[in-house]
């Protein structure tokens, strides 16, 4: 599997990403994901500014998790991803990253995206991941978005907001590593160069 250069249109696609902001894209990415067909755009906007607020705040915290490299992402249509089991690992594609950084490159992004900074911001994102993963992580994020779902008495049971996880994982890759952008741009700009594309290259917790 290889990437296809950007072409004009491609390139004009990318560009106009590049006019949104951070939030929006956070808004795209609850939009698309399944559970949330015909929610009020409003409310997907106030979660993904909870969400990207919350993986702002985020201390950043040692990933224990090992990290290994691999080809391959582009077939796949991943930057990275976390695994629980057998043991906590990152795996980094080798080929996305190569593509991400020749994207920085082509589009002038680089005062947004430092050389090197796509794979630190992957592992700082995996490490978002690993944290909700284990830990109070989880409920944290909960409660930031206030997602009730079952109210009794002065008790409240929140729900889980399919996709948030990954507003805050980009969120906190952004702030961690210095970034100019949320790496939510530069995998919108990747899903439009990798051909056949694959939607989003972010990891899923698995």
């Amino acid at each position: 599997m290889t990437a296809v250069p950007p072409g004009r249109a491609a390139r004009a696609a990318m560009e106009d990403l590049a006019a949104l902001d951070d939030v929006e894209f956070g808004v795209r990415l609850l939009a698309n994901t399944p559970t949330h067909e015909g929610r009020d755009p409003e409310l997907l906007r106030r979660w993904a500014r909870a969400a990207d607020a919350y993986g702002s705040a985020l201390a950043p915290a040692a990933s224990t998790a090992r990290v290994v490299e691999s080809d391959g992402g582009l077939a796949k249509g991943l930057l990275a991803r976390y695994t629980s089991k057998p043991v906590p690992t990152v795996e980094l594609f080798t080929d996305t990253l190569a593509l991400a950084e020749e994207l920085t490159d082509r589009l002038g992004w680089r005062h947004w995206y430092p050389a090197g900074s796509v794979r630190a911001a992957a592992i700082a994102h995996e490490a978002v991941h690993e944290r909700l993963h284990h830990g109070p992580a989880k409920k944290d994020l909960k409660l930031a978005l206030d997602h009730v779902v079952l109210r009794a008495g002065r008790h409240r049971l929140y729900g889980h907001v399919a996709g948030a996880d990954e507003i805050a994982a980009h969120a906190h890759a952004r702030t961690a590593c210095g970034l100019g952008r949320s790496p939510l741009l530069l995998t919108a700009a990747l899903a439009t160069a990798a051909e056949p594309q694959h939607g989003s290259p972010h990891g899923r917790e698995k």
